[in-house]
């Protein structure tokens, strides 16, 4: 008895932490405040440490603890804060997101689940029910970040939708028992954003200004004051 429900609280508190995530991003489409936006972002990377610090221990596999690690480090507070800084420094405390309606965001966002369930289950059927069903909250993290990225416009929900994209991989690759190399992929992807994070944001400036020389943003700011 005790060993079933050890096996089912496991399962339920893996569920949890996914449909969490899954919550989280269905709650970064409804954003329209970027500063709202990047917040939300960083609680759902505090909830994907979690859940890789719970696979951990349920899988007995120390590594995941240092993934765990890694995304709150990296993905919950260090680029929120560099985002935040951004935001400072460009005057865009007010700034609201023109993208899809609520409604219409919702309605896409639950037909990418249902086509994430659709997808996953019928082909994972050798896999245990916890996996099949991980990979598919996890799929459907990486269709509403793809979603995200679609249909917003400026660089900052973009990146962050890049960014939810991401947290669904690992959310994946820490759900399969076993996962090799797992901590060594999760470091390099969280180079791979940062890199990502610094591309997108130099290539709108370039758009904007035609230059990449950051005295470009002193003078708007100066221009605004």
């Amino acid at each position: 008895m005790g060993h079933i429900g050890y096996g089912a609280m496991s399962y339920d508190v893996a569920h949890l932490l996914g449909g969490t995530m899954l919550l989280l991003s269905f709650a970064l489409l409804s954003q329209r405040r970027i500063t709202s936006t990047i917040d939300t972002y960083a609680i759902q990377a505090v909830t994907l440490a979690i859940a890789a610090c719970w696979q951990g221990w349920v899988q007995n596999e120390p590594s995941l603890y240092l993934t765990g690690a890694i995304a709150f480090g990296a993905k919950a507070v260090v680029i929120p804060l560099m985002l935040k800084r951004s935001v400072r420094r460009l005057k865009l405390h007010d700034a609201r997101e023109e993208a899809l309606s609520i409604f219409t965001a919702m309605a896409l966002g639950v037909a990418l689940v249902a086509l994430s369930i659709m997808v996953v289950l019928p082909t994972t059927m050798q896999a245990g029910a916890l996996t099949r069903e991980d990979l598919a909250l996890a799929l459907s993290v990486v269709l509403l970040g793809l979603l995200m990225m679609i249909t917003r416009r400026t660089a900052f929900t973009q990146v962050i939708g890049f960014m939810s994209l991401e947290n669904g991989l690992i959310l994946a690759a820490v759900g399969v028992a076993g996962m090799p190399l797992v901590v060594e992929l999760s470091v390099a992807v969280l180079v791979l954003v940062g890199f990502v994070v610094f591309g997108v944001f130099l290539r709108r400036m370039r758009v904007h200004f035609h230059s990449l020389d950051t005295a470009h943003l002193d003078r708007v700011g100066s221009a605004q004051r």
